[in-house]
């Protein structure tokens, strides 16, 4: 009898990567209905003769004593709740809620010391029996620190030792064989997102606090400003409307920005020649013909707290990109001029 080329269960014209690509989104799907679930729960109301606070009351009691802490928010787990603890941990950092993580075997070797009063643990636990965590746990009792726990188990010796206990719904994890953290990690991490999040807009945390916090990389560089990057002083090409289309040549050959700025009598800008506006006016008097009577009034400026991204998307936004930008700041006058090259340079574009 000649055996199947075929697993059983696989039709013929099926293929490994139509297996795969089927699997991956089984995945896909389990983590997605346990975020939904999660989202449910929290607006879930309190069960009757439940002691155990819903998500959605146990979330907000965390966000307004987190709001409210005079240290810091100490993050622990260990195995893949550890791994999803450090990243949680370094979101609330990265987003104005001072924070440290520490690991718990390392906490009970003398880490402990880390712990300071005004501080709150976030422990992070599937089950909530991590005897790992069992020193760190105490520790927080001992000395009265807030201790919030994140798990799947209201009757888990870790929510039962918990001020807070954030019970996220025990969804089938993704791994065919229901083992593997995935699900519930994908879970504790969302979670760990939305509390960073909404402490973030407690706070009314900037994009320029943001900046500081991430001065590298792609990020640092989109979050830069105007002022930043923009040229100052004495380089900058400047004129008056008295000034003569020979002497506006000459500015603008000096300072080589393709145009010059029109300062009034009272310091502010009040025009701008480019060199598309010489071209157009090179038949007449170079000496007669006066800045004023050339220059348009109502140039595209910006200010140098914009970040250097959007006086970009300014640059390119007309039919015709411009490629300097005069910075004013709040009285009108030129405080910078800001070229396209240096956008490039910078790795904004």
């Amino acid at each position: 009898m000649t055996q199947s080329a075929h697993p059983a269960g696989d039709s013929s014209d099926s293929s490994p990567a139509d297996a795969d690509i089927s699997a991956a989104c089984r995945v896909l799907a389990r983590e997605t209905d346990g975020l939904i679930q999660m989202a449910a729960a929290l607006r879930a109301p309190a069960r009757a003769g439940d002691g155990t606070p819903p998500l959605g009351e146990a979330f907000t009691r965390t966000i307004a004593a987190f709001s409210a802490l005079t240290g810091r928010v100490v993050v622990t787990g260990i195995g893949k709740s550890g791994q999803i603890g450090r990243k949680i941990q370094s979101t609330l950092a990265s987003t104005g809620t001072p924070s440290v993580f520490v690991h718990p075997s390392e906490a009970s070797h003398g880490d402990l010391g880390m712990l300071q009063p005004g501080d709150a643990v976030l422990a992070l636990s599937n089950s909530g029996e991590t005897a790992e965590l069992a020193d760190i746990v105490a520790h927080a009792r001992r000395y009265g620190l807030l201790l919030v726990a994140i798990t799947t188990r209201a009757e888990s010796t870790l929510a039962r030792a918990a001020d807070i206990p954030l019970i996220i719904p025990d969804a089938p994890e993704a791994c065919p064989m229901g083992l593997a953290p995935t699900t519930s990690s994908m879970m504790q991490l969302a979670l760990g997102d939305a509390l960073a999040v909404v402490l973030l807009e407690r706070r009314g945390f900037s994009a320029t606090e943001f900046g500081i916090f991430h001065p590298g990389g792609r990020l640092g560089t989109r979050l830069r400003r105007v002022a930043d990057l923009m040229h100052r002083g004495g380089v900058m090409p400047l004129g008056t409307p008295d000034s003569s289309l020979r002497q506006v040549i000459m500015e603008m050959t000096r300072k080589a920005f393709g145009c010059m700025g029109v300062i009034g009598t009272d310091g502010r800008l009040c025009g701008l020649i480019t060199d598309g506006d010489l071209r157009r006016v090179l038949d007449r008097d170079l000496d007669r013909t006066r800045a004023a009577d050339i220059m348009n009034t109502s140039p595209l400026t910006t200010e140098p707290d914009m970040l250097a991204a959007e006086a970009l998307r300014l640059m390119n936004a007309r039919a015709r990109p411009i490629t300097s930008l005069f910075v004013l700041d709040g009285e009108g006058l030129p405080v910078g001029i800001l070229h396209v090259h240096d956008l490039l340079r910078a790795g904004v574009a």
